[in-house]
């Protein structure tokens, strides 16, 4: 702030102040406001409950969403993943049970990223669960 603390303010904003205070202020009726403040108790309850409804509304129309998105991704990735190792131990001098057990649990990760991009998201958490077990098992074979 600048200025001396004892200067007076400005004309203009001492007009303005002096109609404020000669102007009465009018109390509002509890429920015909806007705020929740001129609102009675019940009615402010009422309003804030609303309000998180509202924002509960809004995060769990999200929440479906990323869970679709994160089991179909995780799907997908670990589905890759058993391609490209079935592929490599395919022309390695693994036995052939190694590969066959990686496009198992490729194809498997592969349904689960389907299902989880259709909704089912628990199902695709335990198929991609199964599908990386699986793949995990026929490395323990190599």
């Amino acid at each position: 702030m600048s200025g001396r603390a004892d200067s007076d303010s400005p004309p203009d904003t001492r007009a303005e102040e002096a109609e404020k205070a000669e102007e009465p202020e009018e109390p509002e009726e509890p429920g015909r406001g806007d705020d929740a403040e001129a609102a009675g108790p019940g009615e402010r309850d009422r309003q804030d409950r609303q309000g998180d409804q509202d924002e509960q509304d809004e995060q769990d129309g999200d929440a479906p969403r990323r869970a679709r998105w994160a089991a179909t991704g995780t799907g997908a990735v670990l589905a890759l993943a058993g391609t490209a190792a079935s592929l490599l131990r395919l022309t390695g001098s693994a036995p052939a049970l190694v590969p066959v057990a990686y496009a198992c649990g490729a194809g498997t990760c592969a349904l689960a990223a389907v299902l989880g991009s259709r909704g089912r998201t628990r199902r695709a958490l335990w198929l991609s669960v199964a599908g990386l077990m699986v793949m995990a098992l026929g490395d323990q074979f190599d």
